[in-house]
Order: C-alpha cells, then sequence, then structure tokens
C-alpha cells in the first residue's frame, strides 16, 4: 500500500519516521564523549608505540637471522 504513494511522500514519511527515532536516542553527556574520546586517543598512541617497537624487534631478529644463513 505504501508503494503506491509517490516518491516525495514515502520520503517526507521517511523524514518524519526518523525524526521519531532520533528522538528516542539517549545522547551522551559533553563529559562521556570527553572521557572516551580521550581513552581512545590514549590506546591509539600506546598501540601505535607497541606496534612500531614491535615491528622494529622482529626486523632486528630476522634481518639476524638473515645475516647468520648467508
Amino acid at each position: 500500500m505504501n508503494d503506491k504513494l509517490p516518491w516525495y511522500k514515502r520520503f517526507v514519511n521517511f523524514l518524519r519516521e526518523v525524526k521519531a527515532e532520533v528522538k528516542k536516542v539517549t545522547w551522551p553527556s559533553k563529559t562521556e564523549v570527553t572521557s572516551t574520546t580521550i581513552v581512545v586517543l590514549a590506546a591509539t598512541v600506546f598501540f601505535g608505540f607497541y606496534l612500531f617497537f614491535m615491528d622494529v624487534i622482529f626486523s632486528w631478529v630476522i634481518a639476524q637471522i638473515k645475516s647468520l644463513f648467508g
């Protein structure tokens, strides 16, 4: 039944439904957003350095193995 409506009426209906759903959303507070952003940035920096140093160590080990076997 809804498929028989013109596209613009379906689109307006869609926007009304979106508006109704957005009103149901529980938005985080500014404090929550700030604290989770800090956690994500700290984890990103930590794992970035961790992966960099692991890469350096494994590269060195592979280089030592290559020089050992020619």
